[in-house]
């Protein structure tokens, strides 16, 4: 097998996959002990069955910009399965992003193999080929590898040549194409992988209505999420998230009330750590009332909403089996619940592809024009005082 570890031989099998209409990717990667995902090998495919290679980006001095230029030629289709976590890496590590891509999990989705299909029942039910999976738990940055770890690393890219090929003929022959692209923007979109400090305290769960105990818990998030990164270290490594609930909520000014709070012992709340501690709380206690953060809105609720989501449900199953397409796709739970309490809900379940295929009976169910009715196992839906159905 050939594991890549030289810049001029990176940059030769790079323009040997120039021309290709397409290459599939895959990556190897830690993240138990660090905050930025490390990068550890990097598997490439072009259409050619010889056009295959690991790359081993751990080689000293090996330079990777053949690489980035391949993911940046627009006239190539990258294709992956289940991209996001790869793209992130390719974010942090390159600051560009990879595109036009094909994420073979979302077409799945589209293609009617259900929701999230992993990787090696895609490959079983298209190719008829079986994965090794007995080295998925493998530490990817000890060298030198195993033959067998090569075997598995290179079957990720291999076998999805193949996958490609036969979703993308599938999505060409149903017209669904394009039912891809909402998903493909958001995965080529710098938006998704920027991980601003400022910002991270709203991944927190709290249903706090007390906005100086916002200000606190944004300016402890933003702490904590500047020395991770700093460090290279999870989060959890520098303050657990109840950690920060607890702080949050009592507002310690100085090194003996730091050191009562929950995981926080004395030699902790009295060096460095301890220190930025009580300087972003003092910084949140000193804001003025017009530059905290707005409380929560309060959730809106309407009586009876229950028994509408379960109609919005069976709706959105009935149609999702119909055109054989994952339900994940068209409307989560919070979707239907959004669609339930407005028409004008900034869902993408009524745009697009999924308005026509859910979105109009759904709001045709919810007011009355259209209803659903069971005959035998069978579920249909009826028009009502003059309703359509799609």
């Amino acid at each position: 097998m050939n594991l890549i570890a030289d810049s001029a031989e990176l940059k030769a099998f790079c323009a040997r996959l120039a021309g290709a209409d397409f290459i599939t990717v895959d990556t190897e990667f830690l993240r138990d002990s660090t905050y930025w995902p490390k990068l550890c090998l990097l598997q490439l495919a072009g259409p050619g069955e010889d056009d295959v290679a690991a790359v081993d980006p751990l080689a000293e001095g090996l330079d990777m910009a053949p690489v980035f230029e391949l993911f940046n030629d627009p006239g190539i289709v990258k294709v992956l399965h289940s991209a996001r976590q790869d793209m992130e890496i390719f974010f942090h590590i390159s600051g560009g992003l990879p595109a036009p891509i094909f994420d073979t999990q979302v077409a799945a989705m589209v293609c009617g193999f259900g929701e999230s299909v992993g990787y090696d029942t895609l490959v079983r039910k298209l190719t008829g080929a079986q994965i090794d999976k007995s080295s998925r738990f493998t530490d990817w940055s000890r060298r030198p590898l195993a033959q067998r770890q090569f075997t598995y690393a290179l079957a990720d890219v291999t076998h999805l040549r193949k996958v490609y090929q036969k979703l993308a003929r599938r999505l060409e022959k149903s017209g669904r194409a394009s039912w891809l692209d909402e998903e493909m923007a958001i995965l080529t979109s710098p938006e998704t992988y920027r991980l601003e400090p400022d910002e991270a305290w709203k991944r927190l769960k709290t249903r706090s209505n007390d906005r100086r105990y916002l200000a606190v818990l944004r300016a402890l998030a933003t702490w904590r999420e500047v020395e991770a990164q700093q460090r290279d270290v999870p989060r959890g490594r520098v303050l657990r998230d109840e950690q920060l609930f607890d702080i949050a909520a009592h507002r310690p000014t100085s090194e003996e009330e730091l050191a009562r709070s929950r995981g926080i012992n004395r030699d902790l709340a009295r060096g460095r750590i301890g220190k930025a501690i009580l300087e972003a709380i003092a910084g949140a206690l000193a804001l003025p009332d017009s530059d905290l953060p707005p409380a929560p809105p309060k959730q809106q609720t309407l009586n009876g909403i229950g028994p509408l989501m379960d109609l919005l449900k069976v709706m959105l199953k009935l149609r999702c089996e119909e055109h054989d397409v994952a339900q994940k796709l068209i409307a989560s739970s919070a979707d239907l619940e959004q669609i339930a309490m407005s028409d004008e809900a900034d869902v993408m379940a009524l745009r697009g592809w999924r308005y026509d295929i859910f979105g109009r009976d759904a709001l045709a169910l919810k007011h009355g024009t259209v209803a659903l009715s069971a005959s035998g196992s069978k579920v249909r839906v009826v028009p009502v005082n003059g309703g359509k159905t799609a």
